[in-house]
């Protein structure tokens, strides 16, 4: 079920009601724990087992690391959970791309190999509640938190359906209390959560899917039919695009966790008004930048141990990165770039320490925000020479269409708008409007959607991932 589809509508009209009727807390938990199901079910019912057995395998272990005292045993255990779930991971994720890779490599050689055709479907949202679920067994080997939770409890914290197939990836240390707590829902939570659910659905359906994805998918579909006019449009537009797409995703997340009595982190914070590439990844897919940081950076060394090792790491960092969004080398393109970039701007801010001014901030946000796009080329393309057919695009002069000079005039503006709120939060700018400022809002996206809507249904991107 999509978020912006009418089968979710009747979905949460079904649960929420219930869930707010039902007396005791324990009967509410395991309420959301059946819905979430249900939810995740929708997709492919056999792809539950999958979730199930992920769920209750890292349940055992983290309370058998949360009783076990030797160290030898408790990384024993550490190791089976990491096996465990990045091994599904990697044979759902990674398997048909592996074959493939063989396949070219050992035609390179002059083999001759056909692989098996790979048709297993990759089960939706593995990628983050495999993250969520490790970092319950990870901070309970470093007992950070204990490993008491309640099966009920924990298989909730996995699956709550929010967050289950796209994220945030929330981690066990900031749900798993609130879970253990009776949440109390009140009008102001559930008004200020749908409000949330607008702006995101308003930024999917209307801005992602209607103003951008027309444009991105012309210009990379057929490039030899565009010139410059349509290359830029689609270069800026595409960060647009998927910034809408998953910032939205993202919103409806945190709003609809808000209407149950949760709190989700905010995963973006006007990426695109970042000053560097350090400050573009504390703004960008937050939960994922962070979990990155805490569960490979700095536990391969982080920033320990020499310049070129703390190179190494971030390199390596980002190529994962890079890599866990997808089954292809252009997104460990992307993820190389971005690794690049980061090596870069700590090298030369050795060099820049202590100067600052207007126009060198300018200067490095205009430039961060442009590299940050030339990036977001290898992640679009399916492949090289897609990527390279598309860049003919700016060799070419051919005057725009109407759509394509929209397209771009409004990824301007987004960036702009970046820009200027880059200090403060989307909470913090809604705080300022009042009650009925906030209504004009919520009434303004649900207009925008309503005429946005009855085209193509389109997916949120990163459910792919």
């Amino acid at each position: 079920m999509l978020f912006n589809s009418l089968s979710f509508l009747v979905f949460f009209s079904l649960v929420f009601p219930i869930y707010l009727a039902l007396r005791g807390w324990g009967a509410k938990r395991t309420f959301l724990l059946l819905a979430s199901y249900v939810f995740y079910a929708a997709w492919n019912p056999a792809y539950v087992f999958i979730l199930a057995f992920s769920t209750g395998l890292d349940w055992w272990l983290a309370r058998r690391l949360g009783q076990e005292t030797s160290e030898g045993r408790r990384k024993a255990l550490l190791v089976v959970s990491l096996l465990a779930n990045l091994g599904l991971l990697g044979f759902f994720k990674y398997g048909g791309f592996a074959l493939q890779t063989a396949q070219d490599v050992m035609s390179a050689f002059g083999v001759s190999y056909m692989p098996p055709a790979w048709n297993i479907v990759l089960p939706v949202g593995i990628s983050f509640y495999t993250f969520a679920s490790l970092s319950y067994t990870i901070d309970v080997y470093r007992r950070e938190i204990p490993g008491d939770a309640s099966l009920r409890d924990y298989a909730l914290f996995v699956a709550f359906f929010p967050h289950l197939v796209a994220g945030p990836i929330v981690r066990a240390r900031a749900l798993l209390p609130q879970i253990a707590t009776p949440r109390n829902v009140t009008p102001e939570h559930v008004a200020y959560g749908m409000v949330l659910v607008l702006i995101g659905l308003f930024c999917k359906d209307v801005l992602a899917d209607r103003l951008f994805a027309p444009v991105v998918d012309a210009v990379y579909g057929t490039p030899s039919a565009f010139g410059i006019v349509g290359g830029l449009a689609a270069f800026f537009g595409f960060a647009g695009q998927i910034y809408f797409d998953f910032g939205g995703y993202s919103l409806c997340a945190i709003g609809l966790a808000m209407c149950f009595g949760f709190a989700f982190p905010d995963n973006f914070r006007f990426p695109y008004g970042a000053r560097g590439f350090s400050d573009f990844w504390r703004r960008w897919h937050i939960s994922l930048s962070t979990w990155l940081r805490d569960y490979l950076y700095v536990p391969l060394g982080g920033n320990r141990g020499g310049r070129w090792r703390t190179h190494r790491n971030l390199l390596i960092t980002m190529l994962l990165g890079g890599l866990w969004h997808g089954a292809s080398w252009m997104f460990v393109i992307w993820g190389a770039l971005h690794g690049l970039y980061l090596v870069a701007e700590r090298a030369l801010r050795s060099r820049w320490t202590g100067r600052t001014n207007v126009a060198l901030d300018a200067m490095v946000t205009i430039l961060t925000f442009v590299l940050v796009c030339v990036a977001w080329v290898a992640f679009r393309a399916p492949n090289l020479s897609s990527a390279w057919a598309y860049l003919g695009t700016f060799a070419r002069w051919r005057d725009g269409y109407a759509d394509e000079w929209l397209a771009l005039a409004a990824a301007l503006c987004m960036f702009a708008w970046h820009w200027r709120m880059r200090d403060r939060s989307l909470d913090e700018w809604l705080a300022t409007l009042g009650t009925g400022s906030r209504a004009v809002v919520a009434a303004a996206c649900m207009i925008g959607i309503f005429l946005a809507s009855g085209g193509d249904e389109r997916a949120f991107i990163y459910f792919q991932f």
